[in-house]
Parts: structure tokens; C-alpha cells; sequence
């Protein structure tokens, strides 16, 4: 009994931490619980679909894909060419989605293809990767669009002729999800359109673990060697999980966007892949196991921290300023713990497992 309530703990450290430091601080913070649970609403719907991008590549045993940035800057350059041609509303979107797909798919090809070869280091070159990418689309937006790519919207152009604004209004597509089918729960608004792609999205996540793709890939993530002798195409199968994960973090990213309504050019994608990582962590997933309640429940419990912690740190100290780097700091802090807490695992299990090896040795020699 004692074990069982160990090892409960030492699996559910982190979401346990955070929690106790909501529970402390959303007093401090003054905040009441009908805007809380306003905000997480609101949030939810923002970012679930980009942190269940992640599930797919770890089930494969590639890791967290820090390289969802990738599939973000695809889902950014749909939006600009729809700005660009003035499409608005649902068809906007909709367009936009179809410009980002083949984009995101050249780009997961790319990226599993290059952690194919980076096998046992995924998660640091999935990093590397997206700084790499990251300079090749900031040419291709700040030279490329305008001078080589037409672009005809004179608003979203810099002033010298060539390359886009650091800002896009986003205005012809702002919120168009988020508002196409609204209910009224008591006080609160749901987007109800916007919760119902990301649940399809988690009865598509379901079901593909299901089919003999998913299998495969658990399998892989078990264990690659065996996998391979069993017959299974292992780099094909790892690449494909790389490209779904881009093509939904592309989405994703659309979603997150109209529902801001505006977009930073070259910033917006950049911190998407650590926020979204941080919000997974946080819900109890580690660098080998992540489900769908991980990430939902890792989203309310990062976002609960993200609202109550300036707050709390302005109601303390007097300065809002504090609770940002307090949150800055947790987000980073709480990767790095996680990771830690992974290593640390896994080396107690291979000591077990030595451990029993070495027992059933002794016991076979005795007889």
C-alpha cells in the first residue's frame, strides 16, 4: 500500500506541484472562480488543438516534437496569402487550412526524415531543426514575399515594397470558429463549434491507435528493434508520425490565431512548441507516455497558473512584472524537472530490472 501510494506520487509529481501552487495563489490573486472558469473555457478551445499534436510522436517513441513550430510557420503562411488575397470569414479559414497542409507535410517529411537520423537525440534536434526552418521562413516572409512571391495587399507589405508587416490583423477571420456555434452554460460562453473539432480531433487520436498504423507505431515506440524484426517499416512509420503531427500543429495554429486575431509574423510560432510541451508536462505526460487527458488537463492547470500567477504576484508584491517571470520561469522550470524526473525513472526501472535479472541467475545456479 505504501508502494502504491509511492509510486502514485513519484508518476504525478508535477501536475501535484502545480496544483498545490494554484490552490495557493488563486486566493492571493483575488480572482473569482466564474472568470476562471470563463478563462479556461476560452483557453481550451485556444490551445487543445496544438497540445494534442504532441501525443501522436510520442506514442511513436520519437518524444516530445518541439517540432511543431514547424507546422505552426505552415499554418502562418496560409494566413498571410488568404490576408493578402482579402478572403474572409469560414472560407478564409477553410483556405487556409488547404494552403497550410502541403506545406506542413514537405516540412514533416523533412523533419522526420531528419530525426530519423538524429535516432535517441529527437527532442534536442527537433529544437535545432526548428530554429533551422525557423530562418529560412523568416527569408522566404521578410525578401521573398513581395519581391519574388506576389503579394498585392499594400496593408500587410512593408513600406519599402517587399516582405510583411511584424504585425497582421486578422480581422476577416477573427474569432469566425469561435463564434459559429456559441451556447450560454448559466453565465458562461462556450464555443461550442471549436470544442467539437477538437473533440473529433480526440476520437480521431483514439481511433488511430486503434488501426494497424497506431499499432505499429506503439510498437516502434516500445521497442525499435523488435519492431523491426517483426516486419515493420520503422523510419517510414516514424516519419508519418512526424508529418501528422506537423499537419495538426499547422491547424492548430490557425485555430490559436483566429481566435487572437492578430498575428506576430515572426514571432507568433516561436514559443508555440515550449507552451504546448510545458502544457502536456504539466498534465502528467512524460517524454514515453502522453494521452488526451494529459494534455486537456495539462492546458487547464498551465493556463489557471498563467491567469492566477501575475495576479497573485501583483497582489504580493506590488508588481505584476514578478508573477511573468514567475510563470516564465515555471514553464521552463517544469520541462526541465519533467525530463529530469523521465531519466530518473527509466534508470530505476533498468536497475529493477538488472536487479531481477541477476536474482533469477543466482536462483537458476543454486539449483
Amino acid at each position: 500500500m505504501e508502494n502504491k501510494g509511492k509510486k502514485f506520487l513519484i508518476n504525478n509529481i508535477v501536475p501535484i506541484v502545480i496544483l498545490v501552487m494554484i490552490v495557493m495563489a488563486a486566493p492571493i490573486s483575488g480572482l473569482s472562480g466564474g472568470y476562471l472558469v470563463q478563462e479556461m473555457i476560452s483557453r481550451l478551445s485556444r490551445n487543445s488543438f496544438l497540445v494534442l499534436s504532441l501525443i501522436i510522436p510520442v506514442v511513436a517513441g520519437m518524444g516530445l516534437n518541439f517540432g511543431i513550430v514547424l507546422g505552426a510557420m505552415a499554418g502562418q503562411l496560409g494566413l498571410i496569402f488568404i490576408t493578402d488575397w482579402r478572403i474572409v470569414g469560414m472560407e478564409g479559414i477553410v483556405l487556409a487550412v488547404l494552403i497550410s497542409l502541403p506545406i506542413a507535410v514537405l516540412l514533416g517529411i523533412l523533419g522526420g526524415y531528419i530525426l530519423n537520423k538524429a535516432k535517441g537525440r529527437e527532442m534536442i534536434t527537433s529544437i535545432i531543426m526548428g530554429f533551422f526552418i525557423n530562418g529560412v521562413y523568416q527569408l522566404v516572409v521578410l525578401y521573398g514575399m513581395g519581391n519574388i512571391i506576389p503579394m498585392t495587399n499594400k496593408k500587410i507589405i512593408l513600406s519599402r515594397g517587399y516582405g510583411i508587416r511584424n504585425a497582421i490583423d486578422l480581422k476577416n477571420i477573427r474569432q469566425v470558429l469561435d463564434q459559429s456555434m456559441v451556447v450560454k452554460v448559466g453565465e458562461f460562453t462556450v464555443p461550442l463549434f471549436t470544442i467539437s473539432i477538437i473533440a473529433a480531433l480526440c476520437f480521431f487520436i483514439v481511433w488511430f491507435r486503434k488501426t494497424k498504423l497506431g499499432q505499429d507505431m506503439r510498437a516502434i515506440g516500445q521497442d525499435m528493434e523488435i519492431a523491426k524484426s517483426a516486419g515493420i517499416a520503422v523510419e517510414k512509420t516514424r516519419i508519418l508520425s512526424i508529418v501528422i503531427s506537423t499537419v495538426l500543429a499547422s491547424v492548430g495554429q490557425i485555430i490559436f490565431l483566429q481566435n487572437i486575431g492578430t498575428m506576430n509574423t515572426y514571432n507568433s510560432h516561436e514559443q508555440i512548441g515550449m507552451f504546448s510541451i510545458a502544457a502536456i508536462l504539466i498534465g502528467g505526460a512524460t517524454a514515453a507516455k502522453a494521452s488526451i487527458p494529459n494534455a486537456l488537463g495539462g492546458i487547464i492547470l498551465f493556463h489557471l497558473m498563467f491567469v492566477i500567477s501575475p495576479r497573485a504576484g501583483k497582489e504580493l508584491v506590488g508588481s505584476a512584472q514578478i508573477g511573468e517571470f514567475f510563470r516564465v520561469f515555471v514553464s521552463y522550470g517544469i520541462i526541465a524537472l519533467t525530463l529530469v524526473l523521465h531519466q530518473w525513472r527509466r534508470e530505476q526501472e533498468n536497475k529493477a530490472e538488472r536487479k531481477k535479472m541477476m536474482d533469477m541467475q543466482l536462483s537458476g545456479g543454486e539449483n
